[in-house]
């Protein structure tokens, strides 16, 4: 028995890259405090508080995009509603931290905080591949 290889089409590819963007994001630091005038520098990164749903949803978006290389028949669950609940729980990861972050005095700018500002730029460009996939229609 063949497995036939379905192309994943263009909103896939681009979950799947956003999905790679996050887990790289996700080691990055998120908040750095203090760090000048001799104060030692303390920061975060992604698999912190709720961040950390940030970095489950990358992985479940690897999973989604792999799913379909599994069996002959599409899966169920592969389609634009999984992908929007995946990007769901992230964008409640990521604001849910930056809520945690203001109160406290932490957001930063892109050179304290590159991670949480990567992980908005791969959150945008998994909501692109999510709308690219409804676009496209889903896969019966």
């Amino acid at each position: 028995m063949a497995i036939h290889r379905r192309p994943l089409g263009r909103g896939r590819w681009l979950a799947g890259l956003a999905a790679l963007v996050l887990l790289v994001a996700s080691f990055l630091p998120w908040w750095q405090l203090g760090g000048s005038e001799g104060i030692t520098p303390i920061s975060g990164d992604g698999l912190q508080n709720a961040s950390f749903l940030v970095f489950l949803a990358a992985l479940a978006t690897l999973a989604l995009v792999a799913l379909p290389y599994t069996s002959e028949v599409p899966p169920a669950i592969d389609r634009t509603l999984a992908y929007a609940i995946v990007l769901g729980v992230a964008l409640l990861g990521y604001g849910l931290r930056i809520v945690d972050l203001f109160g406290r005095g932490a957001l930063g700018l892109p050179d304290r905080a590159p991670g949480l500002w990567l992980a908005g730029l791969g959150l945008v460009a998994l909501a692109r591949g999510v709308y690219e996939i409804h676009e496209q229609g889903d896969r019966r």
